[in-house]
């Protein structure tokens, strides 16, 4: 469901930017990630925690690749 949200609200623009681009957005979130598991408030990681997963899943899209069979092949 979320990876079909994340579709609908932001695949144009992704899509546009590419994979690479994406990629480097990606790892700036995870980035500031990091710094709020080391000093940041629990408000502060809420928004941090969502970021990355956003963008990992506009990666998903992008690829091709559908996050829940990708889980369900690694995890089931």
């Amino acid at each position: 469901e979320l990876q079909q949200v994340i579709r609908q609200l932001y695949f144009h623009k992704d899509q546009t930017r590419g994979i690479d681009g994406t990629f480097l957005w990606f790892t700036a979130e995870v980035g500031e990630l990091a710094e709020s598991l080391r000093g940041g408030t629990h408000e502060e990681r809420l928004g941090e925690f969502a970021e990355p997963l956003a963008w990992l899943t506009t990666l998903a899209n992008l690829a091709g690749v559908d996050l829940t069979e990708a889980i369900e092949r690694k995890y089931a």
